[in-house]
C-alpha cells in the first residue's frame, strides 16, 4: 500500500494547494476593500458637518456679497442715476468674475500636466 493513501488529509496536490492559495488571495483582497470602503465612510462622515459649514458660510458670503453690491448701485444712484449705476457695478462685477474665472481656467489646465510631465511622457513614449 502506498503511504499517500494511507492519510489522505496530509496529501494534497499542487492544483489544491494553488486552489487554496488563489482563495486566501482572494480573501485578503476583499478584506484589504472593505478596510478601505469603511475607512472612507468614516472619513466622510466626519467631514461631512465641516463641508455642511462651509457650503453654510460661502451662501452666507454670497448674500453678503449681493447685499454689498446693491448697497453699491444704490450709493451711485445719488450721483449718476440708478439706471448707470446698476451698469457701473455690472460692469465692475463681470469683469472682476471674467479675469477670475480666466485665472481659475489658466490653474486648471495643469491638471493636463505642465510641459516639462508632457515632455517626459513623449520621451516616454517614444523608448517604449
Amino acid at each position: 500500500m502506498d503511504a499517500r493513501t494511507q492519510n489522505p488529509t496530509t496529501d494534497t496536490s499542487i492544483g489544491d494547494l494553488f486552489g487554496q492559495l488563489v482563495d486566501d488571495g482572494r480573501t485578503l483582497v476583499r478584506a484589504e476593500v472593505d478596510l478601505y470602503k469603511e475607512v472612507a465612510l468614516y472619513r466622510a462622515g466626519k467631514a461631512k458637518t465641516g463641508a455642511l459649514a462651509m457650503v453654510a458660510g460661502g451662501l452666507i458670503a454670497y448674500a453678503g456679497l449681493i447685499a454689498a453690491l446693491v448697497g453699491i448701485v444704490l450709493g451711485l444712484a445719488d450721483f449718476v442715476g440708478p439706471v448707470l449705476s446698476g451698469l457701473i457695478v455690472l460692469a465692475v462685477a463681470g469683469a472682476t468674475g471674467f479675469l477670475l474665472i480666466r485665472y481659475g481656467a489658466g490653474k486648471m489646465a495643469a491638471l493636463s500636466g505642465d510641459t516639462d510631465e508632457k515632455a517626459a511622457l513623449a520621451v516616454g513614449e517614444r523608448s517604449a
